[in-house]
Parts: structure tokens; sequence; C-alpha cells
């Protein structure tokens, strides 16, 4: 049987990547609430839901616009899961699972996560990690991260920054 396991460590970087990740958490934020913003608008023109793939057209249109050139900073994959989000925020709200998706608030639950493992490095005999962008980041290592890595979720809470690294592995089931 598969089991998906999260495995959360607290992160001890440098001053630069302290900045850097308030950074992409900000432009994270800010894709999600630019794209909260124009489906609100294209709603009350009276059209349709704009899917996620269209939405990403817009992105690109955001990292290379004049407007926004510091988008083009923050790694794509992190951008891109922002409006993975918000779908899953819409497709939850139409499902009746949720409220209507509100934007986000600087400074609360500051995040963001890449979604692909080929990207991330992880180095636990000498307790560091490897994001892009970011670099080599050393983290408090309790414990052994168990299984193959799906995905990597950084987080800030109380002014410290925080690794929740998800993985896949197989567990035998026990007959009872």
């Amino acid at each position: 049987m598969q089991r998906l396991q999260a495995f959360k460590y607290e992160l001890n970087p440098d001053g630069a990547q302290q900045r850097l990740m308030r950074r992409y958490a900000g432009s994270c934020r800010f894709v999600y609430n630019k794209a909260l913003a124009l489906q609100q608008a294209n709603h009350a023109a009276g059209e349709k839901f704009i899917g996620y793939v269209a939405m990403a057209k817009y992105l690109t249109a955001w990292r290379n616009g004049e407007e926004t050139p510091w988008l083009k900073d923050a790694p794509v994959h992190p951008l891109q899961h922002a409006l993975k989000d918000l779908e899953k925020a819409y497709k939850n709200f139409f499902a009746k699972r949720a409220d209507f998706p509100r934007f986000k608030r600087k400074g609360s639950s500051d995040s963001f996560r890449y979604p692909d493992p080929k990207q991330i490095k992880l180095d636990q005999g000498n307790s560091r990690l490897f994001l892009p962008k970011l670099g080599w980041i050393r983290y408090r290592n309790s414990r052994d991260v168990l299984g193959e890595l799906r995905n990597v979720t950084v987080s800030s809470n109380g002014g410290k920054w925080y690794i929740s690294i998800q993985t896949q592995r197989e567990v035998e089931t026990v007959a009872s």
C-alpha cells in the first residue's frame, strides 16, 4: 500500500536566503491575488470561470510584463502552483466544500511549494537541502526522511522558516 507522509523541519537559512524566501512567498501571494481579482472581474462581466491552463498564459504575460519584472526573479514552479491552489479553492467552493476564495494577506501563512521532485536535492547526512534559486539550505535534522521525495513546501511561522517534505513509500498492510 502506498503511504504519503510529510516530514517537517526548521530551516536555518542565512540572511540572503531569508530575504529571497520572503520575496518568493510575496510573489506567490501577488500571483494568487492578481488571479483572484481577474477571476472576480471576469465573473462580474458575466464570463465563465478561467481554468488553470488559460491562467498560466496570464502568468507568462505578467512575468514578461513591464509592470511586474520582479516576478522573473522568483522560481516559476511555485508561481504556477499558486494558480493551482486558486483553482482548487474555486473547485471546493463550487462543490460547496468551502467558502468563496479570499485574498491572501502579507504575513499570514506565507508559504510556497516546489512541486517538482527532480529539482530538489536532499542531503540528509549533512542536514541540508537544495532548492532552485535558493541553493543549499541547512535544516534541523531531527529524524530521517523515509520514502521517495514528492514535493517540498517552505513556510514561515513566528519569524522562523520551516520546510515540509512530502514523501511516498510502500508499506506493508497488516492483516487483522
